[in-house]
């Protein structure tokens, strides 16, 4: 499986374009995401975007609900909604027309335009593609129970990340089902449909299924 950025991710649909494009691959990306929000803040138009606490910026148009928590940095894009009990601990990029829903937390992530995480999901150490979709409870797992570093498996090969944090990249338009678990390093690929309570390890490949059980087949295979 190809696991470059070209091949996973439409950089046209984020703020963080220009600066995925000088990675090859994308967890790569995830030990700058800080400075990068720091960079990106300043310079955004103040007729568009709102600054409600020191290097957080939402845009006039996204919906943030009272009782949702916005920590620093941050940027909230145009029609974001972010729902009631949300938490944003910090260090997240959240595009366009995104939904981040009731009892979600983000921790150190780029959600692309159009990316709903709607439902008591944890995303941490991760990037999410254009209109990737989590169901209600899927989560990253960003941490390996041996703390050791995160290496991304494909078939027979091994990247090694040299990152102790790291939960998933999800490419653009896929599809994760209600309570699944990606684990430490998992790269899913464009297109591709993952069953509900599933265990997502490694890459999967494009235009797919993961099945019951870890089976992938092709999507035309249904």
């Amino acid at each position: 499986m190809n696991l470059e950025i070209p091949a996973l991710l439409d950089l046209s649909h984020t703020l963080a374009g220009e600066y995925l494009a000088g990675f090859r691959y994308p967890w790569e990306a995830l030990e700058g995401i800080s400075d990068l929000i720091l960079r990106l803040g300043p310079a955004l138009p103040p007729k568009e975007y709102d600054q409600p606490s020191p290097r957080v910026w939402v845009h006039k148009t996204a919906n943030v609900y009272p009782s949702a928590w916005l920590g620093a940095p941050c940027i909230i894009g145009p029609e974001t909604e972010v729902r009631h009990g949300a938490f944003i601990r910090g260090s997240a990029l959240v595009g366009a027309g995104c939904v981040v829903g009731n009892s979600v937390e983000l921790k150190n992530v780029i959600l692309f335009d159009h990316v709903q995480v709607p439902h008591y999901n944890y995303v941490g150490d991760s990037i999410l593609g254009y209109r990737s979709h989590m169901g209600a409870g899927s989560i990253t797992s960003n941490v390996k129970s041996d703390k050791t570093s995160v290496v991304v498996k494909d078939g027979a090969r091994r990247l090694e990340t040299g990152r102790k944090k790291f939960g998933a990249i999800l490419g653009d338009r896929v599809e994760v089902g209600c309570n699944t678990v990606l684990n430490p390093g998992a790269v899913v690929g464009r297109d591709t449909h993952i069953y509900p309570v599933s265990c997502v390890r490694g890459a999967v490949p494009p235009g797919s299924i993961l099945k019951t059980g870890g089976v992938i087949v092709p999507q035309t295979s249904g």
